[in-house]
């Protein structure tokens, strides 16, 4: 099979590593990729939003299969554009989509289908939120832009001063642009935070391993919040018993609510989840996979993707139980100086060549690019991804960190406290 990746971060770089796995794999394009996609495809200088030339080069390749893994082009209908031209992708449509594209629409139909939430009101104007919020007598309080904004549209506020400032920070000032033509209005849950990705071929959900995120860009999650500084996977804290709760409140009745509401979800279903004193509840949800979730939920599955992937576009992934190895994986970003504000592009990157044949530990290439001379430097704001597996949490975090160690680059950040809840579980 021709395989055609959309996307140039460390989510698609995973991707593209768990499909160079499989035997029914030949040859990967990715548009953009990026240096270290480079290694696993061809990249192709086309945009992610750019349709109709990816429509065009998929045609002229002959792809087997598009996998959309960036969330830009799945709300803005590249799927339903591929299946109008006949081609064969994997993804949710626009109407489905939407349960990421507008947290207005994921609000309500947990509302509508009774899915445990936080409490929340939506306003299209800011001087009713702010009206709301000065009722508000409980803090802190959650800001949400509606639309996409990077994983970056949610402010955490813990008075009325701040809320003041974040309501005209998103919907005045348009910090996330069209995003904040709408707001909601959150209450602020409190608990262990647990991602779970899932399969959905439209009716039945596969879910994958846990794995918990780190949002915030600082240790001891203060600092602004991020992409994801890190992750690891699986969760201590999702139980089984846990897990039975969210099958049966959460997961299949989300399915099922999209499936009511003519809006079959097929694809990767992102469940954003705080384990709280009442029970789970949903915080978002994404269409696609998580980044950097993907980095450690993809090279533990036992799986072939690309079977998975094409159950799911078939209707048929109830005939395939998901498998996952017993053990653990632990990612720590390495980002830019002064990210998620301010920082420079353009460093060269020292190190990558002790990845090179490794089968336990990996890095996956999130904001990197040559430059004229073929060397690898970066050009965004979270720029690897170290990934390391283990038997264990604890050792598969003391693996990511000595590997973090591989590296460098002018200005490098990370956190140095990711996983360190495994302690306490």
């Amino acid at each position: 099979m021709k395989i055609l990746i959309v996307g140039g971060g460390g989510r698609e770089h995973a991707i593209a590593h768990a499909l160079s796995r499989s035997a029914q794999v030949d040859r990967i394009f990715c548009a953009p990729g990026n240096a270290g996609i480079a290694e696993l495809a061809e990249c192709v200088p086309i945009k992610p939003m750019e349709f109709d030339r990816l429509v065009d080069f998929t045609k002229e390749k002959e792809i087997d299969l598009t996998v959309v893994g960036m969330d830009d082009p799945l709300v803005g209908g590249i799927v339903d554009r591929f299946e109008e031209a006949g081609l064969r992708v994997f993804g949710p449509r626009k109407n489905a989509a939407v349960i990421e594209g507008s947290k207005a629409f994921s609000k309500e139909l947990m509302k509508k289908y009774r899915i445990p939430t936080a409490g929340y009101e939506t306003f299209d104007d800011p001087a009713s939120a702010k009206a709301y919020i000065r009722e508000q007598e409980k803090y802190p309080v959650v800001l949400k832009a509606d639309g996409l904004a990077l994983g970056k549209g949610v402010l955490i506020c813990e008075n009325e001063e701040q809320a003041m400032a974040g309501v005209a920070e998103i919907m005045e000032e348009r910090k996330f642009g069209d995003a904040g033509n709408r707001l909601v209005v959150e209450e602020f849950l409190t608990g262990r935070e647990v991602s779970v990705l899932s399969f959905v071929d439209g009716k039945t959900i596969r879910t994958m391993t846990s794995a918990q995120d780190h949002k915030r860009a600082l240790d001891g999650d203060r600092g602004l919040n991020t992409g994801g500084m890190g992750t690891f996977s699986p969760s201590p804290f999702y139980t089984p018993q846990i897990d039975e709760i969210c099958q049966r409140t959460i997961f299949q009745p989300t399915v099922d609510a999209m499936h009511a509401e003519g809006r079959d979800f097929k694809g990767v279903l992102f469940f954003g989840l705080m384990l709280t004193k009442e029970g789970p509840k949903v915080l978002e949800y994404n269409a696609r996979f998580g980044d950097p979730e993907a980095q450690v939920v993809l090279p533990r599955m036992q799986n072939d993707l690309v079977e998975v992937m094409n159950a799911c576009i078939d209707g048929t992934l109830d005939r395939l139980p998901l498998s996952f190895d017993d053990g653990a994986a632990v990612c720590v970003v390495l980002a830019s100086g002064g990210y998620p504000e301010h920082y420079e592009k353009g460093k060269v990157i020292d190190g990558l060549e002790a990845f090179s044949g490794k089968t336990d530990v990996f890095c996956f290439h999130a904001g990197t690019a040559f430059d004229a001379d073929g060397r690898v430097i970066t050009s965004g704001g979270r720029v690897l991804g170290i990934t390391a597996l283990g038997p264990d949490l604890k050792t598969a975090r003391k693996k990511a960190y000595e590997a973090t160690e591989q590296v460098d680059f002018e200005g490098v950040m990370k956190r140095s406290d990711i996983g360190k809840a495994i302690d306490e579980a």
